[in-house]
């Protein structure tokens, strides 16, 4: 199990992770303890040295009535994330555009956070866009060297342009705080790049282009609801060579993956049961299996169930 103060590989020279998606907690209702449920059974079968969450995990929206579907944002993070901290697991988060729509702000919600002693969360820097640009190294079995790294990224929620609709992007500034980390921290070794993964919770654009092109697995149910616009995150990751998949959610009913350029792309499995999913598409999560000194991803899914999917089916690309 990972603890509090360092992220570690496993003797074996395994690392795993959970990745809880699209919680969409409320308030303790009987769909949240649906939930919560999946979240255990998950983490029972898994037993994961780290788990992120990436973004959406409460729901501060409106009803159709116009009353918020949660009054109390922070109560509603402390029960989403009880599971996780029960069982003493490390854990991260970046937030969604669900997260902060009514009654909280990012930096109050990341205020919260950072009171959990397993959380290894942080604010970020102050001067770039958003709450939540972080990056944790895992290290070694048998030394202290960052071995992989792990990028935390606050896709944000809705465009701050007028004329720009629709959902927010990781901004410029953010793209250089990107770049200028992973100059730092690959300065360090002799030759090559430290594998690295990237969690958000709105999808690049990127998705839709490895639907449409490359060969795909999993389930696609519903549109990629990207941003309009972008500040080139996907090409800055391809200039610096780290990052080896990145991982969203956002997409309720969407779950596939497929590489792009080298970077594979993975949608996480939906967890919540407080929000909008498909007949026939069970809650789960996503689990990704790094192994020490490779530049591979091992990932598949654990269902709300216990279950166990390992090969989604294959989807061929539209476009030669």
């Amino acid at each position: 199990m990972g603890n509090a103060k360092e992220l570690r590989f496993r003797e074996d020279g395994t690392f795993t992770i959970v990745q809880f998606t699209d919680i969409h907690w409320q308030d303790g209702r009987e769909l949240d303890l649906m939930s919560k449920a999946a979240m255990e059974l998950v983490l029972a079968a898994e037993q994961p040295d780290f788990v992120m969450f990436t973004g959406d995990v409460i729901s501060t929206g409106e009803h159709s009535d116009g009353s918020y579907c949660c009054n109390d944002p922070k109560q509603a993070l402390r029960d989403a994330v009880a599971s996780v901290n029960q069982r003493s697991i490390t854990w991260g988060i970046v937030f969604g555009n669900h997260d902060t729509e009514n009654g909280i702000t990012r930096q109050e919600l990341m205020d919260e956070v950072l009171k959990h002693a397993h959380t290894l969360a942080e604010p970020g820097p102050t001067h770039i866009h958003g709450v939540g640009n972080y990056v944790l190294p895992v290290l070694g079995a048998k030394d202290d060297q960052a071995a992989a790294l792990l990028y935390c990224l606050d896709s944000g929620a809705y465009s701050s342009l007028p004329r720009v609709p629709g959902y927010d992007w990781i901004q410029h500034d953010q793209v250089q705080w990107y770049l200028e980390t992973s100059r730092i921290w690959n300065n360090r070794l002799q030759e090559g790049v430290l594998p690295a993964l990237a969690f958000f919770h709105i999808p690049l654009p990127e998705y839709q282009e490895v639907w449409d092109t490359k060969l795909c697995y999993g389930n696609k149910n519903e549109a990629v609801c990207a941003a309009n616009t972008q500040a080139g995150f996907f090409a800055a990751m391809l200039a610096q060579g780290d990052v080896m998949a990145t991982f969203c959610g956002h997409d309720h009913v969407n779950d596939y993956w497929g590489e792009l350029y080298g970077i594979r792309l993975y949608y996480g499995r939906s967890t919540g049961f407080n929000t909008y999913g498909k007949e026939g598409f069970p809650r789960g999560a996503r689990v990704i299996r790094l192994t020490e000194n490779e530049r591979n991803v091992e990932s598949w899914l654990r269902l709300g169930d216990g279950s166990i999917v390992r090969d989604q089916k294959v989807h061929h690309p539209i476009i030669g």
